[in-house]
C-alpha cells in the first residue's frame, strides 16, 4: 500500500497549541484508507527537528511527504513553493536556540523547489470551498527549516527504491485555531476543515503528477 507520511510541529512561542500538529493528527483518524497514513509530531528546535524528521522517514519509508506548519495570521491554507537555504528566527526556538543568518546545510543549494502539485491542491480546494493559495515564502524560522531539510534529504537519495524513483514532498502551512485567537482579530480556521484540506492534498498529491498551469503567484 502507498505509504504517505504527515509532519505537524509541538506547540510554540508560549502557545498551549499548535493546529499543524492537531490537525495531521485528526486527518490520520479520518482518513479513508486509500493509503497507509504515518504521522510524527517534530520539536520546534532547530537543532532537533531535522534528526527527527530523518527518522520520521526512514521509519515509515514514504511515497509522498507533507510537513504542515502553522502560519499565525493567514487566512487559509497555503502550499509553499520553495524552500530557502537560511535560518533567521525572529523569536527563540523552545530549546532557546535562536540562529540569525546560518544555513540550514552548510553548502547545500541555496534553494528547493516543492515536488507537490501545488497548483492542482489549490484549485482542488477551491472546489471543495477551502480558502487557499500559493505561497511564495515558508519564513525563516523552523518550518521552512524543516521544508529545506526534507527537500535536501529527498533530494540526497533518502528513501529512493531501486528504479531510481523516489518520495515527492512539501510543506503546507495552516492558519491559527479559532481557540488562539478567541478575540477575532486574526484569521483562523476550525482544525476539522484544516484535517479535510490536508486529506485533500493528499489525494490530490497521490493523483495528479503533472501540475497544472495556473496562475498563482504574487506581485509583492
Amino acid at each position: 500500500m502507498t505509504s504517505v507520511l504527515l509532519t505537524g510541529f509541538e506547540p510554540f512561542d508560549g502557545a498551549k497549541i499548535n493546529p499543524s500538529w492537531q490537525a495531521v493528527s485528526q486527518a490520520r483518524e479520518d482518513f479513508d484508507g486509500a493509503a497507509e497514513l504515518h504521522v510524527a509530531e517534530l520539536p520546534v528546535e532547530f537543532a532537533r527537528c531535522g534528526a527527527a524528521l530523518a527518522a520520521a522517514l526512514d521509519r515509515t519509508r514514504p511515497d509522498l511527504v507533507i510537513a504542515v506548519g502553522q502560519a499565525g495570521g493567514r487566512a487559509g491554507i497555503t502550499l509553499e513553493r520553495v524552500a530557502i537555504n537560511i535560518d533567521d528566527a525572529r523569536i527563540p526556538d523552545n530549546a532557546g536556540d535562536q540562529p540569525v543568518d546560518v544555513p540550514v546545510v552548510a553548502d547545500g543549494p541555496a534553494a528547493y523547489f516543492s515536488t507537490l502539485p501545488i497548483k492542482s491542491c489549490v484549485a482542488e480546494l477551491h472546489r471543495t470551498g477551502v480558502p487557499a493559495s500559493v505561497s511564495q515564502t515558508a519564513g525563516t524560522f523552523t518550518c521552512n527549516h524543516v521544508f529545506y531539510r526534507l527537500m535536501h534529504e529527498l533530494a540526497g537519495g533518502r528513501g529512493r527504491r531501486g528504479d531510481g524513483s523516489g518520495p515527492r514532498g512539501g510543506f503546507v502551512h495552516v492558519p491559527f485555531a479559532p481557540e488562539q485567537v478567541p478575540d477575532g482579530t486574526r484569521p483562523s480556521m476550525s482544525v476539522a476543515t484544516i484535517a479535510a484540506a490536508l486529506q485533500t492534498i493528499v489525494h490530490t498529491s497521490l493523483a495528479v503528477h503533472v501540475d497544472e498551469r495556473l496562475p498563482g503567484g504574487a506581485t509583492h
